[in-house]
């Protein structure tokens, strides 16, 4: 069943990583696919629009809160929609979400699917900030989500538990689809090399992503003498309250403890470097890094927190540490660094793992599945 769908996701740069296969697998099953995101990240708008999808860019600002850009924003998406009037309009992202829920409403869009990719800095941070935000979003989540034309897909079953304990949503309206995927045959097992170990953090530069955790557990491990690398690799976030200065981890390295890779887009030459990937993070949804680094046959160290435990099997593809604990953090990543040959079969373990549960393939092929079941229901009940 063919429609119109329209993504409305307001990072460019999330979008290629994230949701760019989906697109396409939704263009090549008939569907007629249009994008719409934030207009400010020339390169990343670039890439989308050679990939041959219809782009829209907004004037849409990642982080932004002045209400009047806010409301320029909201106004051209609201404008957008009036014009395309899609069949199906999926938002991922936040300000996606409550935008685009909004603008979907207000256009009677019959089909919506909004995707929480994880409960982000406004629920996860104790900053002042994003507490005070907590309440207005959820309001906006609750009025949003429980409408009658929305259904919400969530990467693990402890946000989505989270959303429905809180009354955001309803539970018929709900499911649990784990992540974004990866691509199995772009990111395949390649042994470790015979070098100092290397632990390699890959993601967004935030400090809720628990960096200072990882620097802290390094410099402990140095103090053990234990030998060993640490590797970031990743962007900052400029406008973000969370973001980690750049300053810092210039710091950092001219301290000798992290070896600072900026953005990098060879990714699976990144985690062949490194024995070892880890992810302190005090939140996620379903972190790719994670699923990328156990399809290169890396074991995997993470907090034992909502998202990282859904890719994070205790003692057979890696092992899990309590958050914001850098000792403990420590003492996991002691334990692999010292042991090749747990290294090697936690690695054999987890590429499997994401064979299994966590391929492309999977994960297009789900969604596609829902967008399809919640069309022919909408035209059914027409």
């Amino acid at each position: 069943m063919t429609a119109r769908l329209l993504y409305l996701v307001n990072i460019p740069r999330f979008f290629m990583t994230h949701r760019l296969p989906l697109a396409l697998a939704a263009r090549d099953a008939g569907h007629e696919v249009h994008v719409a995101t934030s207009q400010y990240d020339r390169e990343n708008v670039a890439r989308i629009r050679a990939t041959g999808l219809v782009h829209h860019g907004l004037p849409l600002q990642q982080h932004g809160t002045n209400p009047f850009a806010e409301l320029r924003a909201m106004h051209s998406i609201l404008g957008l929609y009036r014009a395309l009037r899609p069949d199906l309009s999926h938002h991922i992202t936040v300000k996606a979400l409550l935008y685009g829920g909004l603008a979907a409403r207000l256009t009677a869009v019959p089909t919506v699917v909004n995707t929480v990719s994880g409960l982000g800095y406004v629920f996860s941070s104790d900053d002042r900030r994003a507490v005070a935000l907590r309440g207005p979003v959820s309001l906006g989540y609750r009025a949003l989500l429980r409408q009658q034309s929305a259904f919400t897909i969530f990467q693990n079953p402890d946000d989505c538990g989270q959303f429905l304990r809180r009354g955001l949503v309803r539970k018929e309206q709900t499911c649990v689809i784990r992540g974004s995927g990866v691509d199995m045959k772009r990111f395949f097992f390649r042994p470790e090399p015979d070098a100092t170990p290397r632990v390699l953090f890959a993601g967004r530069l935030l400090w809720q992503k628990g960096l200072a955790e990882f620097v802290d557990a390094a410099r402990l491990l140095r103090s053990q003498g234990v030998p060993a690398r640490f590797i970031i690799a990743g962007y900052g976030e400029a406008g973000n309250p969370d973001n980690v200065p750049e300053a810092t981890l210039d710091a950092w390295q001219q301290e000798g403890i992290i070896d600072y890779l900026g953005n990098r887009d060879d990714m699976l030459q990144v985690y062949a470097e490194a024995q070892v990937v880890c992810l302190p993070s005090w939140r996620e949804g379903v972190p790719l890094a994670l699923i990328e680094g156990a399809a290169c046959g890396r074991p995997l160290v993470a907090s034992d927190v909502p998202g990282c435990r859904e890719v994070v099997r205790h003692e057979q593809n890696g092992l899990l540490v309590p958050p914001r604990d850098a000792a403990s953090l420590a003492l996991a990543l002691r334990q692999l660094l010292l042991d090749k040959a747990l290294r090697q079969r936690m690695g054999a373990a987890g590429r499997e793992l994401v064979q299994r549960e966590f391929s492309l393939e999977r994960i297009i092929s789900e969604t596609l599945a829902l967008y399809d079941r919640l069309l022919y229901r909408k035209r059914l009940s027409h």
